[in-house]
């Protein structure tokens, strides 16, 4: 033992030549990816613009600024609070070094993962280095929320940019001011950055000149073979989705069928990873015949379909599909999402139409009013949506990674900058994962259908509002009346649970509202084998708070699914023999989960 601990510590001794040579492979390999991003620039493939949040990033911070430097006395306060703050840093360091104790001047907070390392607080250095950063971050922060006159859009848009900037800049993004990887880096001699930056060019190439941070390992992680393997079928598909229908694992099903519409934003398989996660696996063994839209990644051939084109050739003609294949006229649904909204639509829609067709809806972090849409407000007003439908009509279609991109911002130390500092400062490749292979798997979105759905939902809100126009039908979600159950998790970044208990009241028939623990995908897919978070029920969802509700809401252990499953036969019991898959019209055409969902952008 004491052999293998000498020569542990022996090849983790510096060794300047050794440092000095790799430091020469991390700069040529820092070559390798300059040319990775200049060779589509080159080519042609890809042409440099100045981004049109950059526009929004200098209008919105001038706004700030003519506030602070509209007045010079106010202007001198602002000097002297930073100044200030410097000082009493100074002074603390300067107590410090002498020997004596000292207050920090500010700290981070306990659950900040940056600064977990404990050479942040024991070497002085970089103690002072992070409470001048976090120091500086707390009055840029100030900036934004002590200026007055601001318009709340405005203010949202600066506090989002400031959170935006300071993480960027975060000292633990950079080797020699972050312990754990300056520490790596010597005892590696400087191997962490080969590795590194060998990551770096791959990610650029593999992004075809944009970096394509990759936040899983995708060596045994793939669709079909690790991940959506519940036996199914497809038995139909047009120009944007295929229709799965899986394999029952009961000898008897539930007589109504459930239709599953996932989000087009994302793929599908969330609700279908491994399978003890999966909950259209989990739903097949509770005895439920499950049928699943997956969606085309489309290119920009399909650009000009519509928003309702996806409903049309989407969950209605899913519908006429299961009527066909098994007979029943009437199915239970759910939409995640996006996924969601557009549910709620077709509804909306087929309540004009008076045709029944659904027994009941169930929404997975869907919103249908977007008063408190959340941090995703930040990139809707009239000059952002316009910017984005000129670039949309000349590509066809926003490429996945720009949405996936904006979703990451929203949790940028979660999903960014921790991927950033690991993969190529660390030059520790990421373990697998599915939930984050799924993440990465982006999609694109046509042009049309996006820009309707920026413009009706979040920019005009006219769904909730009763003036929202679909194939020329003016859609009132009080005329929906069928049961619903709408689910809401209470660490959603996405669709915020307020925003979701406030859609509630829009339904006109009975809806049961339930609050999950985590966050938009965990408290969703929830599997009660793991054991884990909690939900939370209350019967009153009428002009009421998500914190008042909360007071007089039950907790309940464990996954919201066994409830949901109780409810849904509470609306309709009646079994029947397991159904075949497909039918003699309609064969399948190929094993789930289908080609669709593996076209990667």
């Amino acid at each position: 033992m004491s052999e293998v601990t000498t020569e542990t510590q022996a090849a983790r001794k510096f060794d300047p030549e050794a440092f000095a040579m790799n430091l020469a492979k991390a700069l040529e390999s820092s070559g390798q990816a300059l040319a990775a991003y200049l060779k589509p620039r080159e080519n042609g493939e890809a042409k440099d613009k100045p981004p049109s949040e950059l526009n929004e990033l200098i209008k919105t911070f001038t706004a700030v600024a003519e506030y602070w430097l509209s007045d010079n006395e106010r202007s001198a306060d602002l000097q002297a609070k930073i100044a200030k703050a410097y000082l009493d840093l100074w002074g603390s360091s300067v107590r410090r070094l002498a020997g004596e104790q000292a207050a920090p001047a500010i700290q981070p907070s306990p659950r900040d993962k940056r600064f977990q390392d404990p050479e942040w607080r024991s070497n002085q250095f970089f103690d002072f280095v992070m409470q001048l950063y976090l120091l500086t971050t707390q009055w840029a922060q100030d900036l934004v929320q002590n200026a007055e006159g601001l318009d709340p859009h405005t203010r949202k848009k600066a506090e989002f940019y400031v959170k935006q900037i300071t993480n960027a800049l975060a000292p633990s993004n950079f080797v020699l001011t972050n312990p754990e990887v300056l520490r790596e880096t010597l005892t590696s001699n400087a191997g962490n950055l080969v590795r590194g930056m060998k990551m770096l060019a791959e990610d650029i190439e593999a992004g075809r000149g944009t970096l394509r941070i990759r936040q899983s390992d995708p060596s045994n992680l793939e669709v079909g073979v690790n991940m959506a393997t519940t036996p199914g079928k497809v038995i139909f598909q047009n120009d944007l989705m295929q229709l799965i229908q899986y394999q029952p694992s009961t000898e008897t099903v539930l007589r109504t069928p459930l239709l599953i519409v996932p989000p087009w934003i994302n793929k599908f398989y969330i609700l279908d990873l491994k399978p003890e996660k999966s909950y259209i696996k989990w739903c097949v063994d509770q005895g439920i015949t499950v049928f699943v839209i997956s969606w085309v990644n489309p290119d920009k051939k399909l650009g000009q379909k519509t928003f309702e084109d996806y409903m049309k050739e989407g969950p209605l003609t899913a519908m006429d599909v299961i009527e066909k294949v098994t007979g029943e006229m009437k199915v239970h649904t759910a939409g995640y999402c996006v996924g969601g909204t557009l549910l709620a639509s077709t509804l909306a829609w087929l309540a004009e139409k008076r045709r029944v067709r659904v027994t009941s809806a169930t929404f997975f972090a869907a919103q249908v009013d977007f008063t408190h849409a959340g941090d995703l407000l930040v990139f809707v007003d009239e000059d952002q949506i316009s910017a984005l439908e000129r670039d949309m009509r000349a590509a066809g279609v926003l490429e996945g990674s720009k949405m996936a991109m904006a979703f990451n911002m929203l949790r940028s130390n979660d999903l960014i900058w921790p991927y950033v500092v690991s993969n190529y400062l660390k030059g520790q490749p990421p373990s697998s994962f599915d939930l984050l292979h799924w993440n990465s798997d982006a999609t694109r979105m046509p042009a049309a259908n996006h820009s309707y759905y920026l413009r009706n939902c979040y920019l005009e809100n006219r769904l909730s509002a009763g003036t929202m126009v679909l194939d020329n039908t003016l859609l009132d979600l009080s005329k929906v009346k069928v049961p619903v159950y709408n689910l809401a998790t209470r660490e959603d970044h996405i669709a915020p649970a307020d925003s979701v208990l406030y859609g509630s009241q829009f339904f006109g028939g009975p809806v049961k509202f339930v609050l999950s623990g985590s966050g938009h995908i965990a408290g969703v897919v929830n599997p009660p084998a793991s054991g884990k978070y909690q939900y939370w029920t209350n019967d009153n969802i009428r002009d009421v708070t998500l914190a008042d509700w909360l007071k007089g809401a039950q907790e309940h252990k464990g996954s919201w699914w066994p409830d949901w499953r109780q409810w849904l036969e509470s609306i309709d019991a009646e079994t029947v023999p397991a159904r075949q898959v497909g039918s003699d019209a309609l064969p399948p055409i190929e094993d789930a989960p289908g080609s669709y969902v593996r076209v990667r952008a």
